[in-house]
């Protein structure tokens, strides 16, 4: 595969997870029965503020990559791009999906949503353009204070849970089988969607491995 090719295919990949990404995370909250942590606050927020969820994120994702100042953290186009393209894809695909009320609609959505979120997860972090913004916040967090990520993420996401919750956000079902699923369907789609890396000598875009972001979030 050229490198034109390659890169071509990585920047593909970038924005289709990306979009694929809010789209799914749009179909959880039509569910109503659990929302991944960060969209707990957001939609906390958007109630709090009368914003949509989707501004809500934009200017939530925003404000923490301005955190990756004091933290050292650079941003990829990956990161940049993830601040935008998530929010108005959760926004453009709530006003296209009607309002589910019937547990036999709900259930089905919520399954889809993580299914799909998952390969929007495989195809993002396999483009390999850096981190999402809550991502590097996490894994700047784990660099200035030399605890795990794990233990950063945990305190991190608890933290937003919690108080999306307080505001309003949803936490159900589906907040937990988002936290226990998530990672091997990211990993499995991770695997089908990795882009081969460019030969030696070769100059491609890149900023980050795979390994280097955790979720698109």
């Amino acid at each position: 595969m050229s490198t034109r090719v390659r890169l071509g295919r990585r920047l593909i990949q970038l924005y289709a997870g990306l979009a694929l990404y809010g789209a799914s995370s749009a179909l959880l909250v039509e569910a109503g029965l659990g929302l991944e942590p960060w969209n707990v606050l957001h939609q906390g927020l958007a109630a709090l503020t009368g914003l949509t969820i989707g501004v809500v994120s934009v200017v939530v994702g925003a404000a923490v990559l301005l955190l990756w100042i004091p933290l050292r953290q650079r941003p990829g186009l990956g990161t940049v791009s993830n601040v935008f393209v998530v929010g108005l894809a959760m926004d453009g695909t709530l006003a296209l999906v009607p309002d589910a009320r019937s547990l036999a609609v709900r259930v089905p959505l919520l399954l889809a949503g993580i299914a799909l979120n998952g390969a929007a997860t495989g195809l993002y972090i396999a483009a390999s353009f850096g981190p999402g913004p809550r991502d590097g916040l996490m894994t700047g967090l784990h660099r200035r204070t030399g605890r795990s990520v794990r233990l950063m993420r945990t305190v991190v996401e608890v933290a937003v849970v919690v108080t999306g919750f307080v505001l309003g956000g949803t936490i159900g079902v589906g907040t937990v089988l988002y936290a226990v699923s998530i990672g091997p369907l990211a990993q499995l789609f991770l695997r089908m969607f990795t882009v081969a890396p460019a030969p030696a000598g070769s100059t491609v875009v890149a900023t980050a491995t795979p390994q280097g972001a955790i979720l698109p979030g």
